[in-house]
């Protein structure tokens, strides 16, 4: 399933990631030790119960150098933080480059949604973004990521073999037809030049 990059990615403003079932082990491996400054932005969809208050951001902030936090309505996407979907609620990136929650319904069960981030990140950013699905066990993120593709940004995936869940990576890869389909090692390596100023 792996595919190599075939040229070197443009700079980015944004990376948009998602992840799902055994996500916040694929973020620790993907993102643990790329220290800021960032010259871009990362966003975080993670699907998590809605019912209980996340301490991911506390968690990924020890862990990653205390440069994590929830994403706030209005708020602009600055480069050099990691941003994180609350839950409960969807996360968009506005035509601004600032946030925005909305209540809508889940897609497809989720609530925050791939999709809708990875979609309206396209639409904000448009060539200067990165995306990148995940591990998961559900189709979320696949839409999202051929909209990145169609709107000119780099659209990656983790290697399905490698996933602990392969069906969303596996699903994105069919949706989308992705630039690249690495292991979260080789993935990380390509995060680091696009985030290294």
């Amino acid at each position: 399933m792996r595919r190599e990059l075939v040229q070197t990615p443009a700079p980015v403003d944004a990376i948009a990631i998602g992840a799902s079932a055994g996500g916040i082990d694929a973020l620790l491996a993907l993102l643990g030790g790329l220290a800021p400054p960032w010259r871009a932005a990362v966003v975080v969809v993670l699907h998590l119960a809605a019912d209980r208050d996340s301490r991911l951001p506390e968690v990924l902030g020890q862990r990653l150098g205390g440069h994590v936090e929830e994403a706030r309505p209005g708020a602009p996407v600055a480069p050099g933080r990691l941003y994180l979907a609350p839950p409960g609620y969807h996360l968009l990136v506005e035509q601004s480059r600032t946030f925005a929650l909305s209540c809508d319904p889940p897609v497809l069960f989720s609530r925050p949604s791939i999709d809708v981030l990875l979609e309206s990140c396209a639409d904000a950013y448009g060539a200067a973004l990165a995306a990148l699905v995940l591990t998961g066990a559900s189709e979320d993120g696949a839409r999202g990521l051929a909209a990145v593709k169609a709107a000119g940004g780099l659209a990656l995936a983790q290697d399905p073999d490698e996933a602990a869940h392969p069906l969303m990576p596996g699903a994105a890869i069919a949706a989308a037809d992705p630039d690249a389909v690495l292991p979260l090692a080789e993935l990380k390596a390509l995060l680091q030049g696009l985030l290294t100023p």
